[in-house]
C-alpha cells in the first residue's frame, strides 16, 4: 500500500484538535490507529504532547482529558479507551514508534510530587536512577523524558494531580477499582511485570532497531546491595550505570523498571492503586524460578534480567519508599473507616505468602496456616514494616472509637494477621538479630574463617548464615531510620504496657456496645406496632425509626464478634493468660459500672455551659460517657418527621400561633391558678416545661437555661399519623355503635380529657410521695 501523501505537522494537528470536539470517541480511535500506523515518527511526533494531554487531562488540572478514574464498565466508552491504551494497544504503538526514533519531551519539575520537586529545585539529584541523566544544570525546570517515560508520567499524574470536581461529568462516580484507571494499572503491571515468560520485546525493535532505553544496565554489575552484599555493613549503595554492549533481554526491562519507579502521593483512590502494585509485585517476585532463588550470587549475572528484577524487585524499588508512605499515612490520615485502605495495604505487603500461587497457604475452615520458615528472611529484611507500623496502628486504635464496626473490624484484621503461627516467632528472631553487638559478630565470623573445617582460607567472601541475618536486618533498619534511631521492641515491657491500654479499651467498647444494643431492643420494643395503640403525645426527642434500630442492632453485633476475636488473637500474639485478661475485664467493669456510665463526660462549667475536657474528649471517643442529645429548641418548631404529615404539622401550628395569640394571657391566668382547674390547664399548656427539665441532663448556655417558658397550646400530636390512625379507628368502632361524627367526637374528648386527668393525678401523687421520702 502506498504511504501517504505527507502534510505539514501543523495540518495533522490542526486537523485534529478540529475534530476531537466534534467526533465521537470510538470514531476518533480508529482514525488516531490508522494515523499511528501511516504517518512516520517525524509526523507524529508533533502530536504526541498534544494527544497524552488530551487522553489523560491537562497537568494544571483545566482539561480533563477522557475521566479514566471515572469511567465505569458499566459506560459505551470503557472498552474504546481500555483497548486502544492498552499495553498492545494503538497508543503504545505510538510511543515505541516515537521510541524508535529518541525523541526527548519536556516535562516541568513543578508538576512532580513534593518532595521529588524540593530536591530538584534544592539542586540535589533524586535518590531514583530514574530521573539520572534528565536533569540540566543550571535547573531549566524542565525534565527531558523519552516517549515511554513521558506517557507513563502523565498517566501517574492524571491521578496524583488533583481534578476539578466539575470537569467530571455527572454520574460517573463509582468503585475505582472498576474505572478504566484501575484496570490500566493492573493491565499495565502485568505485562511489564509477567510473572510467567518475559516482557514483550518492542514491535519495532527487529525493523527499526532496538528501542533505546535511557540508562541501559549491564548485565555483569548486579543490583548491588539487594542481589548481593556490599562490603559495608551499614551503607548499600545501587549502581546504575550505561553500557555501550548491554544485553539486548536487559534493555526490554527498563521500561518495567520505569513503570515502578512512578511516585504516588496519598489519598484513598491512590492508596488503592499502591495496594494493587504491592500485591502484582509479590506475585512477580514469587514467580521466580526454583534454580534462580538458591544459586550463589555469582551466578546470578547468568540469570536473565527479567528473574533478576524478580529476586530484587521488592527491596529495590518498594521497601524504602512504601515504608515511608504508609508510616506517613499513619500518622497523618483521619481516624476513621477509609483507613481500611491504608491498613489493607499495610497488610498484604506483610504477607507476601499469600500471592504465591500455593493453594495449601489456608485452610479450608479459613484459619492461617503456619508461615512457612522459608519467609524469615523477607520478615528480617521488612523488620520495621511489621513493628514499628503496628505501633503506630496501635496508637490509632487507642484513639479510634472502636464501637463503631469499621472500626472494630480493623483491629481484628491486623490481630488475625499478626496471630498467624509461626510470624510472631519470626519477628522475634529478627528483633534479636538486630540486637546482637556487632563486636560479636566481627569476633564469630573470625572464629569461623579460622576453623580448620572451613579450610583456613582467608581468600573465602563466604559469610556464615548468623553473619548474613544480622546484615539483613541491621542494613534495613538503619537504611530506614538512620544509625542513631532508638528501636523499642515489639514485644518489648513498653509496647506490652500498650497493648494491654488496647485490650482495655476494646473491653470498655464491648460493654458501651452493650448498653447500646440494650437500648436499641427497649427502643425498638416502645416503637412496635403494639405501641400505635397507646394513647399520649409522640416523643418529638426520638428521632430513630425501625429501621435504623435494626441497622445499629446488626452493627453492634458485628462489633461483638470482632472484638471477641480480636481480644483472643492479641492475647495469643503477646502470651497473655486467661487470668490476665480476666482481671483487666474486672478493671474495667469496676471503673464503667451502670452508674459512672449515665455520668455526663469530664466537663468544666463556664459562663456559657459546659466544657469538654481532654479526658471528656477520650471518654466520649472510647464510648465511655456520652451527652444526651436532645432536641433543645422550641418542640413546635422542630423538623418535621417521618411519621408526621407534613400539611397538618403546618396547619397546626397556624391554628396553634392564632389560639396563643388570641387567648395566651388568659391561659396564662388558668395556669397560675391552684385549683383542679389549673392543674389540668398546667397538664395541658404548660407541656414545654417538660422539655425544659430535660435541658438540665445536657450542657446548654445560660440563655437557654433562663428562656421563660408561657403557657400555650399546641395541637402538633393531631399531626402524628399514629393518631390519625387511633382517631379512624374509634370513628369507626362508634360508626358501628350507630353513634353520629359530632357525638362520636364528643366521647373522644371526654375520654380523651379523663384519660390525661387520671394520669395527671397519678403523677401528682407520685411525685409527692417522692417529695415526702425525701
Amino acid at each position: 500500500m502506498a504511504a501517504p501523501a505527507l502534510q505539514q505537522p501543523s495540518y495533522l494537528l490542526a486537523n485534529l484538535k478540529a475534530d476531537w470536539t466534534i467526533k465521537p470517541l470510538h470514531q476518533r480511535c480508529n482514525e488516531l490507529s490508522k494515523i499511528i500506523d501511516d504517518f512516520p515518527a517525524k509526523e507524529l511526533h508533533a502530536i504526541f504532547p498534544w494527544l497524552v494531554e488530551s487522553v489523560f487531562g491537562s497537568l494544571d488540572g483545566i482539561l480533563s482529558g477522557w475521566n479514566l478514574r471515572y469511567l465505569q464498565a458499566r459506560m459505551a466508552e470503557y472498552n474504546i479507551a481500555v483497548d486502544f491504551l492498552g499495553p498492545s494497544g494503538p497508543m503504545m504503538k505510538l510511543v515505541y514508534k516515537l521510541q524508535a526514533e529518541e525523541y526527548k519531551y519536556e516535562f516541568p519539575v513543578s508538576y512532580l510530587p513534593g518532595p521529588i520537586k524540593s530536591s530538584i529545585q534544592a539542586g540535589v539529584l533524586p535518590d531514583c536512577p530514574l530521573f539520572h541523566n534528565k536533569i540540566q544544570f543550571p535547573m531549566s525546570g524542565l525534565l527531558l523524558l523519552n516517549p515511554f517515560e513521558y506517557y507513563m508520567f502523565n498517566f501517574a499524574s492524571s491521578l496524583i494531580a488533583p481534578k476539578p470536581f466539575q470537569n467530571y461529568p455527572p454520574g460517573q462516580h463509582g468503585s475505582c477499582s472498576d474505572s478504566a484507571y484501575f484496570v490500566l494499572v493492573d493491565t499495565y503491571l502485568k505485562y511489564f511485570l509477567p510473572t510467567e515468560g518475559n516482557v514483550p520485546p518492542s514491535p519495532f525493535s527487529d525493523t527499526m532497531g532496538t528501542v533505546a532505553s535511557p540508562a541501559p544496565r549491564s548485565p555483569s554489575v548486579p543490583y548491588v546491595g539487594y542481589g548481593g552484599h556490599s562490603t559495608s555493613l551499614l551503607k548499600r549503595h545501587i549502581t546504575h550505570q550505561p553500557s555501550v554492549n548491554a544485553d539486548p533481554a536487559a534493555q526490554e526491562i527498563w521500561r518495567s523498571e520505569t513503570l515502578l519507579q512512578e511516585p504516588f502521593t496519598p489519598s484513598e483512590e491512590h492508596v488503592l492503586v499502591v495496594r494493587l502494585l504491592v500485591k502484582h509485585l509479590h506475585a512477580f517476585s514469587s514467580s521466580l524460578k526454583q534454580e534462580s532463588i538458591f544459586s550463589s550470587p555469582s551466578a546470578h549475572s547468568h540469570s536473565s534480567p527479567l528473574e533478576e528484577l524478580k529476586r530484587v524487585v521488592v527491596q529495590r524499588f518498594v521497601q524504602q519508599k512504601l515504608y515511608v508512605f504508609l508510616q506517613h499515612c499513619f500518622g497523618h490520615w483521619p481516624l476513621d473507616a477509609s483507613f481500611r485502605a491504608v491498613l489493607e495495604t499495610w497488610l498484604s505487603y506483610i504477607q507476601p505468602w499469600r500471592y504465591t500461587g500455593e493453594k495449601n497457604n489456608t485452610q479450608a475452615d479459613g484459619q492461617n496456616r503456619t508461615v512457612p520458615d522459608k519467609w524469615a528472611s523477607f520478615v528480617q529484611e521488612n523488620l520495621l514494616v511489621y513493628t514499628k507500623l503496628f505501633q503506630g496502628f496501635l496508637n490509632r486504635a487507642m484513639r479510634t472509637d472502636l464501637v463503631n464496626a469499621k472500626n472494630a473490624l480493623m483491629v481484628f484484621r491486623v490481630a488475625k494477621v499478626f496471630v498467624q503461627p509461626n510470624l510472631s516467632e519470626m519477628i522475634q528472631k529478627a528483633e534479636q538479630l538486630f540486637l546482637e553487638p556487632e563486636h560479636a559478630i566481627l569476633q564469630r565470623q573470625n572464629r569461623v574463617f579460622l576453623t580448620p573445617s572451613h579450610g583456613g582460607s582467608f581468600l573465602s567472601s563466604r559469610q556464615p548464615m548468623g553473619t548474613d541475618s544480622v546484615f539483613k536486618v541491621k542494613s534495613h533498619v538503619y537504611s530506614l531510620e538512620g544509625q542513631d534511631c532508638q528501636y523499642n521492641l515489639m514485644f518489648g515491657p513498653d509496647l506490652r504496657k500498650n497493648v494491654l491500654k488496647l485490650i482495655q479499651i476494646i473491653a470498655q467498647a464491648r460493654q458501651t456496645a452493650k448498653r447500646i444494643s440494650d437500648h436499641s431492643t427497649e427502643m425498638a420494643a416502645n416503637n412496635s406496632f403494639l405501641s400505635w395503640f397507646s394513647v399520649g403525645s409522640s416523643d418529638h426527642n426520638n428521632t430513630f425509626n425501625g429501621g435504623e434500630m435494626d441497622d445499629m442492632g446488626e452493627g453492634v453485633k458485628k462489633t461483638h464478634e470482632f472484638l471477641d476475636k480480636a481480644l483472643d488473637y492479641l492475647c495469643q500474639i503477646f502470651r497473655l493468660n486467661a487470668g490476665q485478661l480476666s482481671q483487666l475485664i474486672i478493671n474495667v467493669a469496676s471503673v464503667d459500672d451502670e452508674g459512672a456510665s449515665k455520668q455526663l463526660p469530664d466537663c468544666i462549667p463556664s459562663e456559657n455551659g459546659l466544657l469538654l475536657t481532654d479526658l471528656g474528649r477520650l471518654q466520649i471517643i472510647n464510648g465511655l460517657r456520652r451527652f444526651e442529645i436532645e432536641y433543645q429548641g422550641d418542640p413546635e418548631l422542630q423538623p418535621i418527621r417521618s411519621y408526621e404529615n407534613a400539611f397538618l404539622v403546618r396547619l397546626m401550628f397556624q391554628i396553634s400561633s392564632f389560639i396563643n395569640a388570641r387567648f395566651g394571657d388568659h391561659m396564662e391566668a388558668l395556669c397560675s391558678r391552684q385549683d383542679l382547674l389549673g392543674s389540668i390547664g398546667r397538664h395541658y399548656l404548660r407541656s414545654s416545661l417538660k422539655v425544659a427539665e430535660q435541658w438540665r441532663k445536657s450542657p446548654v448556655t445560660r440563655q437557654m437555661r433562663e428562656r421563660p417558658q408561657r403557657a400555650r397550646l399546641s395541637l402538633r400530636v393531631l399531626a402524628s399519623y399514629r393518631t390519625l390512625l387511633i382517631l379512624l379507628l374509634l370513628y369507626m368502632l362508634f360508626a358501628l355503635l350507630s353513634f353520629s361524627v359530632l357525638s362520636s367526637t364528643g366521647l373522644i374528648l371526654i375520654v380523651s380529657f379523663l384519660y390525661e386527668l387520671l394520669l395527671n393525678f397519678l403523677h401528682g401523687k407520685t411525685k409527692d410521695s417522692v417529695n415526702k421520702d425525701s
